[in-house]
């Protein structure tokens, strides 16, 4: 006969006991091991609170609370005692801690389902997680700030079509970079808000009869605020949409950044190189030197992008309140937290690449860049602008049919085209003066980028 300590929660409402291999296949223990500590810190919010309504006796509720922080240090110190013919984390939990307190451990479950349990377990998990990629995002904005430094007047083609468009200052575009995981932290912040609602007290779909206080719980969890439906409290998994499209949009702006390294780190671009200890070699081509870090982020997007679409497909043909479905969207959501550790080891990454100033400056002569500053002249000086791009783009036409750039031209050139060039125009092609003249607000000229450089800076320290 199964010993009572065993015996499924839901044991009662049945003769014979379940198939092992439906056992197994329903089982979420597995899964449940991530969640297990914020279980028990749930569990302890619980049983106090029962305590102060008087639901238990103080007594029972002091050896509750004593079994629970004994259950809480052994997961800490990993000497918790995982059983493998359990259901899910709350059956491990209530085992261990009749084990360690008698029956009375039976009396936890009062006022309280595994529904709304695995709702706060899920939602304390979520928000822990949030913080975490929060921290990794703000290292990696703070490792592109540390770089762009000392790169504010180094100068490199930016590129529109992935074709070279203007000047820009190196800086200016890893700066880019760090305004895209700015908005990254504004979402975590919106998402761990609307996460920190406690569903606890929301039984399995209906309330309890008993007279719980919400909101002593949700405050001693350093939860915002309590459920106002209990039905949506058990059936809500948006917070898991929440998280998992925060680490998607997150992780499509680490591969962004990435597919730059793997460009810049290329021999047709040779911008950068990594540090030798941040970098693969091949098995069989000596001279190879390996993004693999950059192209494993670069990856990881996609697969974030699944878990994403994963919950959303979950969610949408689901009537309330609680189905077995809601336990397959803890994989994409543990997944999703895969993230913080990627962006953690590409900080480290952006942190040892070489820059070659050179090899970009040589990339800013080439290419026509300053194209537009040409057009530009002619312009600030009454020429209409279509005009002027009519005039400069024959320009380009010949010069690159001739074989020849910009940088090589004398205002007796540019005069065969159009009277009205001055001898200035020949200066404001220079990459270094065509970087400067862009000062308009958010521009790449180094006055600005040092303002924005600034502005970032005290903005992560936040």
């Amino acid at each position: 006969m199964t010993e009572p300590s065993s015996k499924p929660l839901w044991s009662g409402r049945f003769a014979t006991p379940l198939e092992r291999r439906v056992a197994d296949f329903t089982s979420s223990l597995e899964l449940d091991r991530r969640i297990a500590a914020h279980d028990v810190r749930g569990s302890l919010a619980h049983a106090r609170m029962l305590g102060r309504q008087r639901i238990l006796t103080e007594k029972e509720a002091k050896t509750i609370e004593g079994g629970l922080e004994r259950i809480l240090q052994e997961m800490e110190q990993r000497s918790f005692p995982w059983p493998s013919d359990v259901e899910d984390v709350h059956s491990v939990v209530e085992r261990r801690l009749r084990d360690l307190v008698g029956d009375v451990a039976g009396k936890l479950h009062t006022a309280r389902s595994r529904n709304d349990q695995v709702a706060l377990d899920l939602r304390l998990f979520t928000i822990d997680s949030l913080s975490a990629l929060d921290d990794a995002v703000v290292d990696l904005a703070r490792a592109l700030v540390e770089r762009a430094t000392n790169e504010i007047e180094t100068v490199m083609p930016g590129y529109t079509h992935l074709q070279r468009a203007q000047v820009v200052s190196l800086a200016h575009q890893l700066l880019a970079h760090v305004e895209a995981l700015r908005r990254d932290r504004t979402r975590i912040a919106e998402a761990r808000d609307r996460a920190a609602t406690s569903p606890l007290g929301a039984g399995a779909l209906a309330g309890v009869p008993y007279a719980i206080d919400p909101a002593s719980a949700a405050r001693e969890l350093g939860l915002a605020r309590v459920f106002r439906n209990s039905i949506d409290a058990v059936a809500d998994r948006d917070f898991i949409a929440d998280f998992t499209y925060v680490a998607a949009m997150t992780a499509v702006h680490a591969s962004r950044l990435a597919e730059e390294l793997v460009l810049w780190t290329s021999a047709e671009f040779a911008f950068a190189e990594f540090a030798d200890g941040h970098a693969t070699g091949s098995s069989i081509m000596p001279q190879k030197k390996n993004p693999d870090v950059a192209e494993l982020v670069r990856g990881r997007s996609g697969r974030l992008l699944g878990d994403l679409v994963a919950v959303l497909a979950t969610l949408k043909g689901l009537p309330l309140a609680y189905d077995s479905d809601l336990q397959e969207q803890r994989v994409p959501l543990y997944d999703a937290t895969s993230l913080a550790d990627a962006l953690a080891v590409l900080s480290i990454v952006i942190r040892g690449l070489r820059f070659d100033r050179d090899a970009m400056r040589r990339a800013t002569e080439r290419g026509m860049l300053a194209a537009t500053d040409l057009a530009d002249h002619l312009a600030k000086r009454g020429v209409p602008f279509r005009e002027a791009h009519e005039i400069v783009g024959r320009i380009v036409r010949e010069g690159l049919a001739a074989g020849k750039d910009l940088g090589g031209m004398t205002v007796e050139d540019l005069r065969r085209y159009d009277g009205r060039f001055e001898p200035s125009a020949v200066d404001e092609i220079r990459p270094e003066r065509s970087l400067a003249s862009r000062a308009s607000p958010g521009g790449t000229a180094p006055d600005r980028v040092r303002e924005a450089l600034a502005e970032a800076t005290d903005a992560l320290r936040e």
